[in-house]
């Protein structure tokens, strides 16, 4: 049995990314934007150390379930980050 929650992560693809700072956002297929402070969330380390042109080389995987930065050999689930438990 599905969760609600569950639910919407399947369903929900990534559709666009940029980044401010060190915070990522990312575009949802249902019109939400998600953000993430990158130097503030360890398995993000990879990318808090990246250079602004590397972290602007991304793609979307195929079905939207992730962004890549293939330069980097890393990428975020986009289920990941919505199942999140907030930063203390």
């Amino acid at each position: 049995m599905l969760t609600s929650t569950n639910s919407i992560t399947e369903e929900v693809q990534a559709t666009g990314a940029h980044f401010e700072s060190n915070r990522l956002y990312i575009a949802l297929s249902d019109d939400r934007q998600i953000s993430v402070p990158i130097d503030k969330i360890d398995w993000l380390n990879w990318l808090a150390k990246a250079t602004p042109e590397q972290r602007e080389r991304w793609s979307i995987e195929p079905g939207g379930f992730a962004i890549y930065w293939e330069e980097l050999d890393d990428g975020i689930e986009i289920r990941h980050l919505l199942t999140m438990q907030p930063l203390i």
